[in-house]
């Protein structure tokens, strides 16, 4: 079953995924909220989308944001600033958004990546991303918000018959380059807004990848196939226990804590 129109925040509206969810989001009846840095920066999207200035990496400047909101889909990503930017932005973005909700109950998509579990792969080991990333995930777990975790495969890899969308757990493609998978940034911005509405996608977490085939169209279907994350837990289903919380930062455990127990 999907619910009817929402109004729905977009974090890192002005990124190559965010703009298309935007638009996405508008094609389906929501009311669209951006937040950004710099007012100036969203010219180039769509006048109906209603503009806030905030700081992503500053909790005390969203209340704006966050006010009366019913979803927030998370696109936000660090481009720059290595280990640190990957806390600040990936991480931080999320738990500040977060906080500044209150306690208050929205419906969230979180974006994060295909193989974020993967800590040993040169990438993560040379930026702490995927560890970010997936930290961030906990916490939307931990808040207890209605949720759904979606980590697309390479961005628009895929070839102009690869539409048919294929829903993955367990996160095991670890090979660090399209052959882990690939979906086009169109579908990805589709399904995330898609997700908001389905109680089908509520409390599931999965890589999304494109396989050849037309493009896909039922997405009950495909998000009731999932198993949903086991409640009360900090990991998706089927993910590899290889982050022990008692080996986490402990600022990481004590943000966990705050947001679990509002």
């Amino acid at each position: 079953m999907s619910v009817g129109p929402m109004k729905v925040l977009v974090v890192g509206a002005t990124g190559s995924i965010g703009r298309l969810v935007v638009a996405e989001a508008l094609r389906q009846g929501h009311a669209v909220r951006v937040l950004v840095r710099d007012a100036g920066r969203a010219g180039a999207l769509p006048a109906q989308a209603e503009r806030v200035v905030g700081e992503l990496t500053r909790a005390e400047t969203l209340a704006a944001a966050v006010d009366g909101i019913q979803a927030i889909v998370f696109t936000h990503g660090s481009s720059a600033g290595g280990k640190a930017g990957a806390e600040h932005v990936d991480y931080g973005g999320v738990r500040n958004v977060l906080t500044a909700l209150n306690g208050r109950a929205v419906r969230v998509a979180l974006m994060t990546a295909i193989g974020v579990t993967d800590r040993l792969g040169h990438f993560n080991r040379a930026t702490e991303g995927h560890d970010w990333k997936r930290r961030g995930e906990r916490l939307v777990r931990a808040s207890g918000l209605p949720y759904t975790v979606v980590r697309p495969g390479w961005f628009d890899y895929n070839a102009a018959d690869q539409q048919r969308l294929v829903l993955l757990q367990g996160d095991t493609r670890h090979a660090g380059n399209s052959s882990d998978g690939v979906v086009s940034r169109r579908q990805i911005a589709e399904l995330l807004v898609r997700s908001l509405g389905a109680d089908a996608a509520l409390g599931k977490t999965f890589e999304l990848v494109a396989e050849r085939g037309a493009a896909t169209n039922d997405f009950d279907s495909l998000f009731a196939a999932l198993d949903a994350d086991t409640p009360g837990a900090l990991d998706a289903v089927r993910d590899a226990p290889n982050m022990p919380l008692d080996q986490e930062p402990a600022r990481v455990r004590a943000d966990l804590e705050r947001l679990a127990a509002r």
